[in-house]
């Protein structure tokens, strides 16, 4: 919807908003404005952009090269009235489009999560009085309240609150709530930063507020990101691309051979019908049937073994795409990090120390020096961690062996840091019952706690270190005497602990001896009891998995909402930035606001050379990812909220999280990550390139069948005489082979190197030279094997029958011992090992057994004329075939030991 606009509402004073939107705040809109206004602008809901028909979107499956292909392959089976041959065809060419047909409604299915996830109760002020209304009933100009636990139903410009915090991680990175004041802000504010400002689909977590709704539906910034979704581009992957330019050249190679069988016969005065049929034969023997059946069959399989690995692949070609991956782009929250606030550090008694383990488990131990210091624990340590249990107002609760914080962050992680030491809140509690409370508010920047204690009472208080030490006037020290404090080195300790991006509260406690708490009670004669330093850490596991993508060559970059310091420490404890030889470094950081000032040019030289963007708003997400585009990466991006879909969507791949990933990226994505690990990444990665290598060695296989077959139909018209096999004996051999030999390389385990070579360049063909050069040496041997075999046995008396069925079963059987060579394209099969694919022995038993049918059964002879042989031709056939395997793996050697290039 159109809103009623002003450039920086964030900018301008709470009574000149609610001026300009002709509202009250005290009573709010009328009952009848309301409805003018949602007639006018209409409901506060996400517009679902218009998409292609179903009919549309199916028949757009079929526009690809490789699909005209086949569809003249199940064209010519059809004239050649051969039914079964022609509906298998024409079948593999329909799962595809169903396939690609259904994987259409990935952008549809985002935006309807987008309006799912902004519908909710609002509670609004209408005539003056305070009313439940279903949230896209909303308008511009209403007065809403919001408390904690409410989503916010539409972006609001605050006007008063108390202790307003909102969980904004889902829209900003944010990895902690924000505290929210009314006061205007600079009109250069970004979005994150926009304190006085909530906005449509974020969670309030502490205080209450009431705010003046100024954008709607898709004028909010959920809508703006819907938007965005809708606009970013759908992406081929690096496989569709060069299938289609492949199949491109593939298409215009075969109609010219057929044109050129055609004119030398003409030429050479045979008849216009049996040249006609011989070019149809050359045609039907060069097109790869097999070839999209592979393809998806391929992936497939791929999808499987992703699942097992917890990767769930929401788009076929996606699982590719991930092996020639260059740049994997990453949120930082929940997607690098644990998304659970840890205490690291405690400073106490003029001591540091060390908290160890992750997350809102209670398992790690404080350590000092390397030792555990539960048994023998300072005085001013023990307090500083009471502190923390005390002055809390949230609670560590576990189900099914996960921890998990009702409340704060923040505070949750004070809960675990005290739980470590052994301290419990029930325990406390009963020790020194809280008697009264003073909340956390953003002007104070403090909450204070009293309890009940012997001999009085002791007041807890915990807050930002300038206000803590401001009120404080001694220490304590670590046997828990009181003493001078030194402020300036307490600040400069602090600094240290912010330097590591750790976020910092300071500690303090005070005996009085009345059972009421006032603020003036927290503003002096405070003793300072320590520091704790927490942050949202990185995952262990990810660690790693940032080092294997580094060692095979992948790019990684973090994205986030979150702040500079923080960002660029979590990069540099990740290994993010770090040259593949491990060279130790300070990552190169960028913040949303240096980002805005970038021309596009500007931007695309800046995405290369940074490994760490912080404060960056969800456009400026989609910038970056368009940048490394324009430098032909490949790009991945993982994220977790609702601000990375659009990214997300305009990636190569999308990669969402399962567990903590809103509907939004999850639909967005391309693929979904069910335990969140970006470890998982890794597998997928190595996957991904496994997949492709086995693509490659299928259509390594695969030419040389049907080259061979066009040479052998080309010799035979150009030398002038009878064809060595007939079109459906090439049908035969090319669907079975296809299915019983190729079909097996899908299964082929990765090799040992996968992950120890850098990513494919995108723009780099699918075979290389040397492949190439493999495919051309393997047909001519096959052209000079079968033409000279047929022409020798037709010149010493074999009937013309025999003869194919000796020409077809050649075929095949160096088919069948080339399978073996193309396991590994680069090593001998005893290398790999010769039973580390059970499957290919499977498919050349079968194959060996149909040709043993279609060369003896007698309704496979009358089918495809062919005719029974001898043992000598037997003989014959697997002497060459054999021949044939120990050449290829002779060339082989030779690349891989002689000319150091075996790729």
């Amino acid at each position: 919807m159109e809103s009623l606009v002003c450039k920086h509402w964030h900018h301008c004073p709470a009574d000149e908003v609610t001026t300009l939107l002709s509202t009250h705040p005290q009573k709010g809109l009328s009952p009848f404005e309301a409805k003018h206004r949602l007639e006018k602008f209409g409901p506060n809901s996400v517009t679902a952009k218009k998409q292609k028909g179903p009919l549309i979107r199916f028949l757009l499956q079929f526009h690809q090269p490789l699909v005209y292909i086949l569809l003249a392959a199940g064209t010519v089976t059809l004239l050649l009235q051969e039914w079964v041959d022609a509906s298998v065809i024409l079948g593999v060419v329909l799962v595809n489009a169903f396939i690609g047909f259904i994987q259409e409604a990935k952008a549809e299915k985002a935006i309807e999560s987008l309006k799912q996830m902004m519908t909710t109760q609002a509670t609004v002020l209408r005539d003056g009085k305070w009313l439940q209304i279903d949230s896209v009933h909303l308008v511009v100009g209403d007065i809403i309240r919001l408390q904690s636990g409410d989503k916010v139903p539409a972006d609001a410009r605050l006007l008063s609150c108390r202790d307003l915090q909102v969980d904004e991680s889902a829209l900003t990175g944010e990895s902690v709530p924000v505290i929210k004041k009314e006061e205007p802000l600079d009109p250069e504010t970004i979005l994150a930063d926009r304190r006085n400002m909530t906005y449509a689909g974020t969670l309030v977590t502490y205080g209450q507020a009431e705010a003046v709704v100024v954008a709607t539906g898709d004028a909010t910034e959920t809508g703006r990101i819907s938007e965005m979704i809708a606009q970013a581009a759908d992406l081929s992957t690096p496989l569709t691309k060069k299938i289609a330019s492949f199949s491109k050249v593939l298409l215009v190679a075969i109609l010219a051979l057929a044109a050129l069988t055609f004119g030398v016969g003409l030429w050479r005065g045979e008849g216009a019908v049996d040249m006609f049929m011989a070019a149809v034969a050359l045609a039907v023997g060069a097109i790869p049937e097999g070839l999209p059946a592979a393809v998806t069959i391929t992936l497939a399989i791929g999808v499987s073994r992703m699942a097992k690995r917890r990767a769930i692949i929401r788009k076929l070609p996606a699982v590719e795409t991930l092996g020639s991956t260059t740049v994997i782009c990453s949120d930082k929250t929940g997607t690098l990090t644990e998304n659970q606030m840890t205490v690291r550090r405690i400073f106490a008694g003029g001591g540091l120390f060390e908290v160890e383990g992750n997350g809102y488990a209670p398992d790690g131990r404080i350590v000092a020096g390397g030792a555990d210091v539960r048994e023998n624990m300072s005085v001013a340590l023990a307090e500083t961690l009471t502190a923390g249990l005390l002055c809390n107002d949230s609670r560590l609760v576990e189900a099914d062996g996960l921890w998990r914080i009702e409340g704060d962050p923040t505070e949750g992680a004070l809960l675990t840091a005290a739980a470590k030491a052994g301290l419990s809140p029930q325990d406390a509690e009963t020790k020194l019952p809280r008697k009264d409370v003073i909340p956390f508010e953003s002007e104070r920047q403090f909450m204070a706690t009293l309890h009940s204690a012997a001999g009085g009472h002791v007041l807890y208080l915990k807050g930002a270190i300038e206000k803590v030490l401001e009120a404080c006037s001694e220490g304590l020290s670590a046997d828990g005497k009181t003493a001078a404090l030194d402020k300036d080195a307490l600040h400069q300790k602090a600094d240290e602990l912010a330097a590591e991006g750790l976020r910092v509260l300071a500690l303090a406690r005070k005996k009085i001896d009345r059972a009421k708490l006032e603020v003036e009670d927290c503003l002096s004669g405070l003793t300072f009891v320590g520091l704790q330093g927490m942050i949202d850490p990185p995952r262990t596991e990810a660690v790693a998995a940032v080092g294997v993508c580094r060692s095979a060559g992948i790019a990684v970059k973090m994205i986030t909402g979150d702040h500079a310091v923080t960002a660029t420490e979590i990069a540099r404890q990740l290994g993010i930035g770090l040259t593949k030889d491990g060279e130790d470094k300070k990552p190169a950081t960028l913040t949303g606001k240096q980002l805005e000032s970038l021309t596009d040019e500007e931007l695309v030289a800046a995405a290369e050379g940074t490994s760490v963007f912080a404060r960056v708003a969800p456009e400026q997400k989609l910038r970056l990812v368009e940048a490394l585009q324009a430098r032909k990466h490949v790009v991945a991006m993982t994220g977790d909220g609702v601000n990375d879909a659009p990214a997300l969507k305009q990636a190569n791949i999308g990669i969402a999280m399962g567990i903590t990933g809103t509907d939004v990226s999850k639909e967005a994505a391309d693929m979904v990550l069910t335990d969140d690990n970006f470890a998982s990444i890794t597998a997928a990665v190595e996957e991904g390139r496994r997949i492709f290598d086995n693509l490659v060695k299928f259509i390594t296989w695969t030419l040389p069948t049907n080259g061979g077959e066009g040479l052998v139909i080309l010799a035979a018209i150009m030398s002038g005489v009878m064809l060595p096999i007939l079109p459906v004996q090439i049908l035969w051999i090319n669907m079975t082979t296809a299915v019983l030999l190729g079909l097996m390389l899908a299964f082929e385990p990765g090799e040992a190197d996968v992950m120890s070579y850098p990513p494919r360049k995108p723009d780099s063909p699918i075979l290389s030279g040397i492949l190439i050069t493999r495919i051309l040496l393997v047909s001519v041997l096959m052209l000079s094997a079968v033409f000279s075999i047929f022409t020798w046995q037709k010149s010493i008396g074999y009937p013309v029958e025999v003869a194919r069925t000796v020409a077809v079963n050649l075929f095949v059987m160096i088919e069948l011992t080339y399978l073996f060579n193309c396991r590994s394209l680069t090593r001998s099969m005893f290398k790999i090992g010769l039973f580390t694919n059970p499957w290919v022995l499977v498919g050349s038993g079968a194959m060996i057994v149909l040709q043993l049918l279609f060369t003896y059964a007698p309704v496979m002879n009358r089918v495809f004329h062919s005719a029974p042989i001898s043992l000598t031709d037997w003989l014959l056939i697997a002497l060459i075939a054999v021949a044939v395997y120990l050449i290829i793996g002779l060339e082989k050697w030779v690349r891989l030991h002689v000319l150091k290039n075996p790729r």
